[in-house]
């Protein structure tokens, strides 16, 4: 089962998957994760709502691969936070979700 929490910050988010082991930051490392996106699943989901705007808004996403590494992609709300990587999070299972 996929788990989905809403934390006060991105940084608390980052701080739970690190204790859980999730090191990768896939917003740099991206070049598996871009070309090879079936061999990586969603498992965790922290979703940041800041309080003054949109623009405050963040998902920080635990992704774990089929060999067992495990880290985190940062992905914004914003306009100009649309790039390669987050277009391939569709792309990849989550955990939990059935398949149609």
């Amino acid at each position: 089962m996929i788990h989905t929490y809403n934390y006060e910050s991105v940084s608390n988010a980052l701080e739970e998957l690190k204790i859980l082991g999730f090191d990768i930051d896939y917003n740099i490392n991206k070049k598996d994760f871009i070309s090879n996106p079936h061999d990586f699943e969603i498992v965790h989901i922290f979703r940041y709502e800041g309080d003054s705007s949109a623009d405050d808004e963040a998902t920080v996403y635990g992704i774990k691969s089929k060999s067992g590494q495990k880290g985190v992609f940062v992905s914004g709300y914003s306009a100009n936070s649309e790039c390669d990587s987050a277009r391939f999070l569709i792309g990849l299972s989550i955990k939990g979700r059935k398949e149609l």
